[in-house]
């Protein structure tokens, strides 16, 4: 499969919502991940978020990057499942790694849910280290901001 990989602009916020409204058990913030949660996030992380696009011109991959100035973190990592095995994931984490480094960041983090056999299978293969001496918390600070599964 021939691809593009390319700096996530926000004009590309309806094909990568396609997407991952296209993937099994991908979970999605109603305010986070509406357009204005990523264009909010693209303007704070202008350069380190990334698309794949087809040779048809769909997005057929994508990642949220960004960084605090300190550390580095991925977001809703994704191939479209027909996609997948032909090195998107990679290079799409390649791009993300090497725009992080250009901005100073030395390290980089991510969450994959447990029951995420495939993405835990990708990170463990692409050389990423499971972190088992800490405990990850996080605290609601909008009520609003729910979280759904597709099924």
């Amino acid at each position: 499969m021939k691809y593009t990989i390319r700096r996530m602009e926000i004009e590309d916020y309806d094909g990568v919502r396609k997407l991952w409204m296209s993937i099994h058990g991908f979970a999605i913030r109603s305010l986070d991940d509406s357009r204005e949660g990523v264009e909010r996030f693209l303007k704070r992380n202008p350069l380190t978020s990334t698309v794949a696009v087809s040779e048809s011109g769909e997005i057929v991959g994508a990642i949220l990057c960004g960084h605090d100035g300190r550390r580095g973190c991925l977001y809703h990592v994704c191939v479209r499942e027909d996609c997948r095995r032909n090195g998107i994931g990679k290079d799409m984490v390649v791009f993300c790694m090497n725009a992080l480094k250009d901005e100073g960041i030395n390290k980089v983090s991510l969450i994959a849910f447990t029951k995420n056999d495939i993405g835990n299978a990708f990170w463990n293969c692409i050389g990423w280290t499971k972190r088992l001496d800490l405990n990850y918390y996080d605290f609601t600070l909008n009520e609003a901001n729910i979280t759904a599964f597709n099924q």
